[in-house]
């Protein structure tokens, strides 16, 4: 029997089978009608598709050669991928592709480069990577709840959400024109500010021409504030960090790189790095009341004072880069510790599920809350269960159970596309080839 393959397709086998045993044929001879099912028609173009996927690299039989031609179209991708027009919501989706960064290397404007992860995605590959590490939750410095490392890092990087949110409130306050209010009374020059908004790609003007001067100090001071909430996050992570690598909690380890000695304590081992971050923070986010105190007390009009925003102003983007950058690096290398939780010391941390469980057998819940309060007072207290089974208590939205890092994720994402990044780039474009 021969099965033939209709005008302009080929046959080939139904099966998922690896590219080297797969063959195309005009026609098959088969034993008898049971084996039509073994083979289907594609096009040519569906053909070639295949092919040129198997002369890139067969994943059933990979080798040192088939990798390197791989490596060389994502080189190639690299060096031509800011010639192809996409939007911003593309290039997010592509960003692993765009050239890597390079600190003090000059980019045309609009080129779009790749960082080796920023610390909010590292924050949440580190969050899902300890998922199942508990450790202790406090409150007041007290041993609370059963925590876990996922869900400790999952806040750090949930707390950038709104940290974004506040930049980008920040950005949209920036993106009104103040040009043309001159020297904050407006001018008998017959200007078109709304012409210059539109050329220089502003949202909108500052209208009065009083308030586009009132604004100078009060613009900076928001985009200050929320530069420091960006800060504030880094400083009380450092914070955490610096405490939970002391010896009384040991919960996690810093490379010997990112630690001190002592001239005099062969023991000892610093948390400088952190340490340091802690302090540059806690200065960023002393600067918007800096600003503040500089404008605060001032009359409408223009004044010399306002010259002094700059030099504590300029240098705030470069201070918050560098504390990103160190930070990143920071979480990225420290080890956090297993099996903390088993340490006796810990043991109250499960008062709470041993009450809840009591109450889930007919336990009035004020009795089964007394009993564990007696029991743990009197030391006997005992919870014994496995992190698999503590986990699976935690059902609900944000626990330790069910982190929810993909919506955090996503909530980020969204943020990410409200800024007009395309827009901003493309005005820019514009007006250097003008």
């Amino acid at each position: 029997m021969i099965l033939h393959a209709g005008n302009g397709l080929v046959l080939t086998q139904s099966k998922d089978i690896p590219m080297k045993e797969r063959i195309f044929r005009s026609h098959v001879n088969l034993r008898d009608a049971s084996e039509i099912g073994d083979w289907k028609e594609i096009t040519e173009k569906q053909k070639e598709q295949m092919l040129a996927e198997t002369a890139i690299i067969d994943v059933d039989n990979m080798t040192v050669e088939s990798i390197k031609r791989v490596d060389d179209i994502i080189s190639n991708v690299r060096t031509r991928i800011n010639e192809v027009p996409m939007t911003v919501e593309q290039s997010l989706e592509l960003a692993g592709y765009f050239p890597k960064w390079e600190e003090g290397k000059e980019m045309p404007i609009g080129y779009k480069v790749s960082y080796e992860g920023s610390l909010f995605e590292v924050l949440q590959a580190r969050s899902e990577e300890t998922k199942a590490l508990l450790m202790p939750g406090y409150t007041h410095l007290q041993v609370a709840m059963p925590s876990s490392f996922g869900l400790w890092l999952g806040a750090y990087a949930e707390a950038l959400t709104d940290d974004m949110r506040l930049l980008i409130a920040a950005f949209e306050q920036s993106n009104l024109n103040p040009l043309g209010s001159a020297a904050g009374y407006g001018s008998s020059a017959p200007l078109n500010r709304t012409m210059t908004t539109q050329l220089l790609g502003f949202a909108d003007l500052d209208y009065n021409a009083i308030y586009a001067q009132m604004n100078r100090g009060r613009m900076e001071r928001t985009v200050a504030f929320a530069y420091s909430s960006v800060a504030e996050t880094i400083g009380r992570l450092a914070m955490d960090c610096c405490m939970f690598n002391s010896q009384n909690f040991g919960f996690i380890k810093l490379p010997d790189t990112m630690t001190t000695g002592s001239s005099i304590m062969p023991h000892k081992k610093n948390p400088d790095v952190f340490e340091l971050i802690r302090a540059h923070a806690n200065r960023i986010c002393a600067l918007p009341d800096t600003i503040r105190h500089i404008t605060t007390n001032l009359p409408v009009g223009y004044f010399r004072d306002m010259q002094l925003i700059k030099e504590v102003y300029f240098p705030l983007f470069d201070q918050l880069n560098d504390l990103l950058k160190i930070t990143n690096y920071a979480v990225e290398n420290m080890e956090m510790k297993a099996d903390i939780m088993s340490n006796p010391l810990y043991a109250s941390a499960f008062s709470v599920e041993e009450v809840n469980r009591r109450a889930a057998n007919g336990i009035p819940f004020r009795d089964a809350y007394r009993q564990v309060a007696d029991e743990i007072t009197n030391g006997t207290f005992q919870h014994e269960a496995t992190i698999e089974e503590t986990l699976a208590h935690y059902t609900h939205e944000g626990s330790i159970g069910n982190l929810c890092n993909d919506k955090i994720k996503e909530k980020m994402n969204i943020l990410l596309h409200a800024v007009p990044l395309e827009a901003i780039h493309q005005v820019i474009d514009k007006l250097l080839n003008y």
